[in-house]
């Protein structure tokens, strides 16, 4: 079975990869502080196969690709502090806690849940809706250098930001088209990729990935995906985005299967 976390070189070169047939949907990924590998599976209720007992956990790996931790029940959804609903995505911060947004589709839990570093539950925040605080589809969660927690709500067409208590810290950005993933550079910088902007689910806005000010939201740069058709809905463009030291930008396009890597080329 196809391994689900690959390492690749700056040059593409795969230099180990592991957890083959632990997953159904490996959705979301983090690497802490000690390179630990956080990943978690999104499968929705209704695309577990009978019987299979995979599916609404958060796991975390060794550097190596050894099982440390688990966090949800395997192939159970639930509300509680020890279930999730297809998480989508995982961040770790500074401090070893856990933060998951929870839930990928509309009818998730759509809150995010906080962990200690040994797995356990903190607290959670958030419920299905549009007001401040509340989600739809969280797709994406990402932590800045000054601690705080960006939470792509894709359906929404927003970025939220909170402190680690859950507490809303501004009004939501909505300059980032419709939010899949976020990833942030040494200089403060918010890389945000959208794959779902069309003529039907977000008119006037283009897919790509959008780079601006992580203080101000003031976007400064913008990778169009040049093969995206605002008449369909396929949401080929990249879903997640990460950036290296030397500023060059990786995204990765579920619907072709690939990793595009783009080269920082100006200061």
């Amino acid at each position: 079975k196809t391994d689900s976390v690959v390492q690749f070189s700056p040059e593409g070169k795969v230099l180990k990869s592991f957890g083959g047939g632990m997953f159904i949907w490996p959705h979301g990924l983090d690497v802490d502080k000690e390179g630990n590998v956080w990943v978690t599976d999104a499968v929705g209720c209704n695309r577990i196969p009978k019987g299979d007992k995979r599916g609404h956990v958060v796991v975390k790996f060794s550097p190596q690709g050894k099982v440390l931790l688990t966090l949800g029940t395997q192939g159970e959804a639930g509300t509680d502090a020890k279930h999730f609903n297809s998480p989508s995505d995982v961040a770790v911060a500074a401090n070893g806690d856990v933060f998951v947004a929870d839930g990928h589709g509309n009818d998730g839990n759509n809150r995010v849940a906080r962990f200690a570093k040994d797995g356990t539950f903190i607290k959670a925040w958030g419920k299905s809706g549009w007001a401040p605080g509340e989600f739809h589809q969280l797709h994406a969660i990402a932590i800045d250098s000054r601690g705080r927690i960006f939470v792509g709500d894709r359906g929404n067409n927003r970025i939220q930001i909170f402190d680690q208590d859950g507490k809303s810290l501004t009004v939501p950005w909505t300059q980032f088209g419709k939010p899949s993933g976020i990833a942030f550079d040494a200089k403060d910088q918010i890389y945000v990729a959208d794959s779902e902007s069309d003529d039907v689910q977000n008119p006037g806005w283009e897919e790509g990935i959008r780079i601006g000010d992580a203080k101000s939201g003031w976007i400064n740069a913008f990778i169009m995906f040049p093969w995206g058709d605002p008449r369909t809905t396929a949401g080929n463009g990249a879903e997640f985005v990460a950036v290296d030291r030397d500023g060059n930008v990786y995204g990765g396009e579920p619907a072709p299967k690939r990793l595009q890597k783009y080269v920082r080329v100006r200061p």
